[in-house]
């Protein structure tokens, strides 16, 4: 009985590994070479990505429209009424290029404030770009801050460059560049800075200007409403809204401009 039963043992024992589950192993797919020379890792790297290109969206005034989207001349047409936004991308337009026009803003200096300093001037270029916009801090104390006409109140000379500083700057920009002013005598004697004669175009004195006051020297402001019919100066003066509106009084008439500028005899001081 009892060799019966090891018997019994052995053959349930043999009967459980043949009914058993055997693992089966997963074959091993070889995975295909995807090396990448050296050399081209190299190029690869060597290739730069595309740069986003960035935007400028603005909301431009009737003046900085006009003088932003044409490139030459200007006709009457052409001028904008209304403000309009538009992407100032095109780098070409923010170089200085030949033609910049310039404002300054004053404030009263010595007793009464009867005299004038430098307080701001700004500079655009054809286009209507800003080139130079800064606050100046004059020599002299300050005695009659004019705000009600030049817009300049104390806060904004706390942290202005000093008056050298400011005339380096603008006699940097001046170079080999036409300059037009309304008015431009004042800007460069408050300056102490000079320019040749035939590098100048004074709004103030183009005949056909001079007409729309009687033969005397018109009003920046009145000139830009009588001629492009656009308000400026409504509150107080901006020395950037009166250089555009200078360029664009120049741009609309350049051609007879340049006409009368060469015919007319200038004098060299």
């Amino acid at each position: 009985m009892t060799k019966l039963s090891s018997n019994w043992a052995k053959l349930n024992s043999k009967i459980r590994k043949e009914k058993g589950v055997k693992k089966i192993r997963k074959p091993t797919i070889a995975k295909p070479k995807t090396d990448t020379p050296k050399s081209t890792l190299n190029l690869l790297k060597e290739i730069p990505k595309p740069k986003r290109q960035e935007t400028e969206t603005n909301e431009l005034t009737p003046i900085e429209y006009t003088l932003w989207v044409q490139d030459s001349q200007i006709n009457q047409s052409d001028i904008s009424i209304t403000s309009k936004h538009i992407n100032q991308i095109d780098s070409r337009k923010k170089e200085p290029g030949k033609y910049i026009a310039i404002d300054c803003e004053f404030v009263g200096v010595g007793p009464e404030g009867e005299e004038s300093a430098l307080a701001r001037v700004s500079i655009v270029n054809f286009y209507g770009y800003v080139l130079l916009d800064v606050f100046v801090k004059p020599k002299e104390k300050v005695t009659d801050w004019r705000t009600w006409v030049s817009g300049i109140q104390p806060y904004h000379l706390k942290n202005a460059i000093s008056f050298k500083q400011a005339q380096e700057k603008v006699s940097k920009l001046f170079q080999d560049k036409i300059l037009i002013g309304h008015g431009i005598n004042n800007d460069l004697e408050c300056l102490f800075l000079s320019h040749p004669k035939k590098m100048i175009r004074d709004t103030s004195r183009y005949p056909p200007f001079r007409e729309i006051a009687g033969g005397k020297t018109p009003s920046l402001k009145k000139l830009v409403k009588q001629v492009l019919n656009i308000d400026i100066q409504a509150q107080s003066h901006s020395s950037v809204e009166d250089a555009r509106a200078t360029m664009l009084l120049f741009r609309l008439h350049r051609k007879n401009f340049e006409k009368w500028y060469q015919n007319k005899k200038i004098k060299i001081v």
